[in-house]
């Protein structure tokens, strides 16, 4: 008796292929149904009242109008909003510069230290790095409190500054924007050290020993050998402090409340001012911040077409 067909003996399932199905879809469907509730319909709704005239009056009779792009106009021919967009952009600009100049610099020294002493530098910027930021806020307004704060105490036994006892820091501009600048390093240190020796351990150690055998200084084989092997790391999180520090608030908000005087108001203090002090133009504050969004998708976007380059050149 013949036997049958090589063809005709292979399962029926296995001459289809591979089988397509929903399940995956449904599977992620809660979660992207969880994110439609809380991040796209407070974006959606954001949007629409951009185009709207809502304010103090629609929280009480719930009428409101549309008025189009006046909104916008209205804020780009403010000159408060462009005021604290300069503003913004400097402040994020040496937030960015300070972060991860000293993240990169703890990132080396913790690779040149022992292991006991390095498993405790960790344990500390673990530390500093959970810490919420409106706690953080708080302790640092007590440090540096007029009268009995800390720091001002210490400044003052230095004799450096003359008596600093009764120095209202959040009162001075000058003093005010170091005094942020301080806490949102200080923030932000932990995760970009914590990254980039993460990464500068992956640096293959022939190379650097390479380097040191022709006369290259410890400088030189950081520059050449260890800075364009953790390139991509360090454009990650410079990319990432980018859009963290531009999007400050609280810190702001519990040291200065955008004082004195607004020399502190960045955009986001300006946004909150404009959307929930005085008349409430919630409508105006919306498209304050529709704008600060579209600014963030354009440094994302320059981050991903950055990223895909350094990707395609490596």
């Amino acid at each position: 008796m013949k036997s049958k067909p090589e063809a005709q003996r292979i399962p029926r399932a296995t001459r289809k292929g591979p089988q397509h199905t929903n399940a995956p879809f449904w599977m992620i469907s809660p979660a992207a149904l969880m994110m439609l509730l809380v991040v796209g319909l407070p974006i959606g709704f954001l949007i629409f009242t951009s185009f709207t005239n809502y304010g103090q009056r629609t929280l009480f009779t719930g009428v409101f109008e549309f008025v189009g792009t006046e909104q916008y106009r209205t804020i780009l021919t403010d000159s408060a909003f462009w005021w604290s967009l300069v503003k913004t952009v400097l402040f994020t600009t040496a937030l960015v510069v300070g972060s991860v100049f000293i993240g990169a610099g703890i990132a080396h020294l913790m690779t040149r230290l022992p292991n006991a002493l390095r498993y405790c530098v960790t344990v500390v910027l673990i530390m500093a790095w959970a810490m919420p930021n409106v706690a953080a806020s708080l302790v640092w307004s007590w440090l540096f409190q007029p009268q009995y704060g800390v720091l001002n105490w210490l400044l003052t036994q230095t004799g450096l500054f003359g008596d600093m006892t009764s120095t209202n820091w959040a009162a001075d501009p000058t003093l005010a924007w170091i005094c942020i600048w301080l806490l949102v390093v200080w923030s932000a240190v932990p995760f970009i050290a914590l990254t980039l020796y993460a990464a500068e351990t992956q640096v293959s150690l022939d190379l650097k020993e390479a380097a040191r055998l022709d006369g290259a200084s410890e400088v030189t084989v950081y520059r050449i050998v260890i800075l364009p092997a953790i390139a991509p790391t360090l454009l990650l999180v410079t990319m990432l402090s980018i859009i963290w520090d531009f999007n400050i608030f609280n810190q702001i908000w519990l040291i200065t409340e955008g004082g004195p005087d607004g020399a502190t108001s960045t955009l986001g203090v300006f946004t909150y001012r404009t959307a929930f002090s005085g008349n409430l133009q919630i409508g105006t504050g919306s498209a304050i911040a529709v704008a600060s969004t579209l600014i963030l998708m354009a440094l994302s976007a320059l981050y991903i077409r950055t990223l895909v380059r350094t990707g395609e050149d490596l």
